[in-house]
């Protein structure tokens, strides 16, 4: 499997006027702070969304960002997969804000919710605690969840995935809404 094309911040900010955006975090990352012009797909939505990425693609060149790069660098070997070749952001957003450059919120945006990262975080270290304490005043089986959730921290980090990250994205402040997705769709199609 191929590694996809990174771009730079600074490369990518001279280029937005010429690139199609496609940012694949949740909805709720998406509202924190956004590239200005990225449409929203969540990475989870890719192969329903991939004809007209496909097209988009085939007018001119698409960037796929997320927080980090590794959300993104999974949606271009699904795109590559299925004959879309695309870029990723290195770093992602979290490179570019910390470069200075301009973050969008979509107009209406009251709150953000918390990034996927900071999300499983809290899950699962509340659940570890949870695991250790329910372990100590009840039965020392319960700590078992302590270590299942070890265990699944180690496996995300050396496949780079995340199961938790997977569910989590699931909840409904994570979700696009589908008149929301068919809108952003669309907007693909117009560009």
């Amino acid at each position: 499997m191929t590694t996809p094309i990174a771009l730079g911040t600074d490369e990518a900010r001279s280029r937005l006027h010429e690139l199609t955006v496609i940012d694949v975090r949740t909805p709720g990352e998406y509202a924190g702070g956004h590239l200005p012009g990225a449409l929203n797909i969540p990475l989870d939505r890719i192969q329903h969304a991939l004809p007209d990425i496909r097209r988009a693609s085939e007018r001119g060149d698409v960037l796929v960002v997320c927080a980090s790069g590794a959300r993104s660098g999974n949606a271009c070997r699904i795109l590559a997969e299925n004959g879309v070749t695309t870029a990723t952001l290195s770093g992602g957003t979290g490179a570019w804000a910390a470069e200075g450059h301009d973050l969008h919120r979509p107009k209406g945006t009251s709150r953000a919710t918390w990034g996927m990262e900071r999300q499983v975080r809290l899950t699962a270290g509340t659940v570890v605690l949870l695991g250790l304490l329910l372990g100590l005043l009840f039965h020392p089986a319960f700590q078992l969840l302590s270590a299942g959730i070890a265990a699944g921290l180690v496996f995300s980090a050396v496949t780079n995935t995340c199961g938790m990250a997977a569910v989590l994205a699931k909840l409904p402040y994570n979700r696009p809404r589908a008149a929301d997705l068919d809108d952003t769709l669309a907007a693909l199609r117009n560009r």
